[in-house]
Parts: C-alpha cells; structure tokens; sequence
C-alpha cells in the first residue's frame, strides 16, 4: 500500500479539498486494512473485503479513496447512523474490525500542535502525528454480510406489480399478496409531478 501521504494527496484530490476529516478517513482506512490482513486492496485483494461506513462526511471519501471500495461495485456500505466509524470485513477471513474517530482528540490536537492558534488547523496537522490511540477506537467485531450485499451479479430481479419499477438484490416488499418496491410499499421521498 501507498504511504500515508501519498493516499491523503490522493484523496483531497478526489475531495476536492484537504480537511481534518480527510486526514482521519485516511488513516482510519489505512488502520482498518491493516487490521484485517489487505494490504492490496486495488489490486489483488480488491474483492476481498467490504466496509461499511456510517457518516456521509469527509472521512467517507478518503476510506472510498484509499480503499477503491464504492456503492457501485458494491464493496462500501453507507449506513446513516451519523458517527464517525466504519467497520472493516475480510470477507476470505471473517476477521472484521470497527474503528471509530474518538471526540476527544480534537482537544488532544493542541497537545501535538500548540503554535498554531487557528483550531482548525491545528487539528488537521495534529490529526497527522498523533498515536492512534488517541484518535480512534479499536474494536473487533463480527460482521455477517447478507449473501444480497455482496458484491458480484444481482441475485434476483422482480418487476413491482405497482409501479412496474424493477427492483434487485432482494429489496422487494411483499405486502397484501403483491411483490411491490419499497417506494409503492412504504411511501415514496419524492413526489411524482405530472
């Protein structure tokens, strides 16, 4: 795998910018390969593991980034919890780890940066250096990935009998005898304007 430097070089270019977030989400995922045993993970181990992720900030371009896991090769998992972790599974292994951004470090930053005043940029140069103990928390975790999550082919594909929208990886809804989408069985969040 890449250095530190060169993946967070990587990533703010994808970003579009550099952040403390980008910073984290780097080192988050570089932490979370190494912890399951991939260090080829846009080469020959690209397949062989997923994340799930549970924040739609900062962190979560620089995991995709390093990881060259996305939504569309159904490799990475959005969950909308809104914290700041994501969970590692070696899909070969079963090994899986969790790994979340602690709160404190922002307060820890100035104890590694405490020349520079501007808060902001004392944690995105802090964030770089200091010990991953203070930045995250480990834990090992079992993650059982449904066979309709992985990556590869869809499973199945059946057509709604409402709206006629054809929906994959059995996300359908029976309801009242009727195979429906989720839209037609649970409400829509968009309205149709005709």
């Amino acid at each position: 795998m890449e250095h530190f430097e060169q993946l967070l070089e990587k990533s703010t270019a994808i970003h579009g910018h550099i952040c403390a977030g980008q910073v984290i989400g780097v080192r988050l995922a570089m932490i979370g390969l190494r912890e399951i045993g991939i260090d080829d993970p846009r080469g020959s181990q690209r397949k062989d593991f997923y994340v799930l992720v549970e924040i739609d900030r900062c962190a979560t371009d620089a995991i995709q980034s390093v990881t060259g896991c996305s939504l569309g090769k159904r490799s990475l998992k959005w969950l909308d919890y809104g914290i700041m972790a994501a969970t590692f599974v070696n899909l070969k292994t079963d090994r899986a780890v969790r790994i979340t951004a602690l709160e404190e470090s922002r307060e820890l930053a100035r104890n590694y940066c405490p020349e520079i005043e501007d808060r902001y940029q004392q944690q995105l140069q802090a964030y770089r250096i200091m010990p991953e103990e203070e930045l995250f928390r480990m834990q090992r975790v079992q993650v059982e990935v449904p066979r309709q999550d992985l990556p590869g082919r869809p499973l199945r594909r059946v057509q709604c009998q409402s709206c006629q929208d054809w929906v994959q990886d059995c996300r359908e809804v029976e309801q009242d005898g009727r195979t429906l989408c989720r839209p037609c069985a649970t409400g829509r969040y968009y309205t149709i304007m005709e």
